[in-house]
């Protein structure tokens, strides 16, 4: 198989490319440290019965893998939820020690318009494979092609790609990843199997992180993991992440706490959304104006205080429907212009004064 074709990961470390060193503890084999592996990637499933929650893509691709043959397929849904880490988990059960040669993957780093479909992706797809392992073993006859974020695809390039799966579905499957099916064209999605990933529940992620903290040595509080779910949104990727990184910035002794990981992740403590709420119920302008100072005092993002609020106010016992209606239309203008280049001050002291007029009707 042609090097060009691999997905650009080396399977194994080449003594020749090793660089030389002058030093004599650069070279000593006793000295040599090792690369630390991000935990995301660390504990990326390797088999389809490790993929955490989703029970039903899973029962189908078990099958798929037992008859070594897979369907082209459509994975699509929030992210963090195990998309790709699923399909390179049943690639690496069909085709074993060959399953990086049997690969071409692209993500949204690389280049994907039209030409990129005519030639890479097309040349990779019209190779043949053979049936057999280098050990003499059985091995399906075809290659997997994994568009990652296949939404961001343009349409010209979809519609060359779709003449493509048909010529070579004898030797090639193609394998989409995206979060909105609803931008990929529709001669794709009737040509391949469509799964759906949904949003990881709360008890899913915190098993899986005591998983992680037992073999890692991490201490933590147990209150800490509903807050590393509330950060992460039912991301597992971003759970693991915030994880590793309040770890090592905090050190092995130090017990993971709720605050560490409210100031690790830049969440907002509830107070500073429930007091902001309460500035507004007051009418009070100046006491508003020093509170969006402090905030900006606390370098806290407005954005991200925007998004926190807007859950606060949705579930609020004490706000009418009219009020929540009139305060979530200026939460999302409010949120468009910060997204637009606007001042963070402005736009909080904006909503603040919108949430001062709001509160004043019944």
């Amino acid at each position: 198989m042609q090097a060009f074709l691999k997905t650009g990961k080396t399977t194994g470390f080449d003594k020749s490319q090793q660089p030389s060193t002058s030093s004599g503890h650069q070279s000593g084999q006793s000295g040599r440290r090792k690369t630390p592996t991000p935990w995301v990637e660390k504990y990326r499933p390797k088999t389809v019965e490790d993929v955490v929650e989703q029970s039903e893509v899973v029962a189908v691709l078990r099958k798929c893998v037992e008859g070594s043959d897979l369907p082209n397929m459509l994975l699509y849904g929030p992210p963090g939820t195990g998309k790709t880490s699923t399909i390179l988990a049943v690639a690496r059960q069909i085709f074993g020690d060959m399953f990086r040669e049997r690969i071409l993957e692209l993500n949204a780093s690389d280049e994907r318009g039209i030409n990129v479909v005519r030639t890479k992706i097309k040349n990779f797809a019209q190779l043949t494979a053979s049936n057999t392992r280098p050990d003499g073993r059985y091995c399906p006859p075809f290659k997997i092609i994994i568009l990652d974020e296949a939404d961001s695809m343009t349409h010209a390039a979809q519609a060359a790609l779709r003449r493509t799966m048909e010529k070579e579905s004898r030797s090639t499957r193609f394998c989409l990843v995206c979060n909105y099916v609803s931008r990929i064209i529709e001669p794709i999605t009737s040509r391949c199997t469509k799964f759906r990933f949904k949003p990881l529940q709360e008890e899913k992620i915190v098993e899986r992180l005591q998983y992680i903290c037992g073999l890692e040595g991490v201490q933590i509080e147990e209150e800490a993991f509903k807050t590393i779910v509330e950060v992460s949104g039912g991301d597992m990727r971003r759970a693991i992440t915030t994880l590793q990184s309040c770890y090592r910035l905090k050190g092995a002794q130090h017990k993971i706490s709720k605050n560490d990981l409210f100031e690790m992740s830049g969440m907002l403590p509830q107070h500073y959304i429930e007091d902001y709420l309460e500035v507004c119920r007051s009418g009070d302008y100046m006491k508003l104006e020093e509170f969006v100072n402090e905030l900006g005092y606390e370098a806290y993002s407005i954005g991200q205080m925007l998004e926190q609020f807007n859950e606060y106010v949705l579930r609020s016992p004490f706000l009418t429907d009219m009020q929540k209606a009139r305060i979530c239309d200026k939460l999302g203008e409010s949120s468009y212009r910060l997204q637009d280049g606007g001042s963070e001050y402005l736009q909080a002291m904006d909503l603040g004064c919108a949430m001062i007029l709001a509160l004043k009707e019944k």
